[in-house]
């Protein structure tokens, strides 16, 4: 499926990200994407920066495009789809990414047989360095999954999974951004500590986080063989991991992601009661 125009329901920072990405892909023209929201600046920001058509239309809007992105907070994506799902052709593609919101609660505001493809991107996307889950509703076929998929690695890496595992996917990826950030802050207080100046200690913790990454992702090799490479007998780096094994880092960030998936899985139950729609 290649679509003629990707419209955005509401123009936050996600709609923003996937804009900035499609665009950057070289693949598609500026006037193939027009978004709409309620606050005019940020529309005309968002044609200044990119040059894509925008609008305060969502009728309009809804009934010209062949993939409607919904990125508008989760809050009132019931309310903005009450307003205009019905102006939903049959083929359009809708795509949410509204945490939380399970795909019946969406298949059940949008006319019978509307292929939906629900999302779990995180804030890494605003810089191209994200990673994004998607699932298929019940008339998403494959070429819709192709498409979703297309538009998303725009911004970083896509992997495909059941919705049941989208709330594992928040309490790990979704979420996160926010774990490492606190890592990334904690290893620089520690340069600080121990006679660092505040901005080169965070940006060899900040650079070393990315790196590691980068050779984990480039290597494919297992991290506890990455971690070993760096830690010799009687070395520097097995003192370190000791003091953080002492004091439990392995287990709290394991039941940083349980407790966090457990919650986004409460979140979605009480999304999906507020919609009408029992999970």
């Amino acid at each position: 499926m290649t679509p003629r125009t990707i419209g955005f329901l509401g123009a936050g920072n996600m709609a923003a990200a996937l804009i900035k990405g499609l665009l950057h892909s070289g693949t598609i023209d500026p006037s193939t994407l027009v978004a709409s929201d309620v606050r005019g600046e940020r529309l005309k920001q968002l044609h200044g920066l990119h040059g894509i058509r925008t609008t305060q239309d969502n009728h309009a809007l809804v009934r010209e495009v062949d993939v409607l992105v919904l990125s508008v907070k989760p809050q009132v994506i019931d309310k903005a789809l009450t307003l205009v799902g019905n102006d939903v052709r049959p083929d359009t593609l809708v795509i949410s990414v509204a945490a939380g919101v399970p795909i019946a609660a969406l298949e059940a505001r949008l006319p019978a047989g509307t292929p939906v493809v629900r999302t779990m991107p995180n804030t890494p996307a605003t810089v191209l360095g994200g990673v994004t889950a998607i699932s298929a509703g019940t008339h998403a076929g494959e070429r819709h999954m192709d498409t979703a998929e297309s538009i998303f690695e725009a911004v970083g890496r896509v992997v495909r999974l059941d919705e049941t595992q989208l709330d594992a996917v928040t309490g790990l990826s979704g979420s996160g951004p926010a774990y490492v950030m606190l890592i990334i802050e904690a290893l620089a207080d520690g340069g600080v500590k121990v006679g660092l100046h505040r901005d080169t200690a965070l940006l060899l913790a900040a650079q070393t986080v990315y790196g590691s990454a980068k050779l984990l992702l480039e290597t494919g090799d297992h991290p506890g063989r990455l971690k070993d490479m760096v830690t010799s007998p009687g070395g520097t780096a097995i003192a370190g991991l000791h003091t953080l094994e002492s004091g439990a880092l392995r287990k709290t960030l394991i039941d940083a992601v349980e407790v966090a998936t457990k919650r986004a899985a409460e979140l979605g139950v009480e999304m999906a009661a507020k919609m009408g729609v029992l999970r």
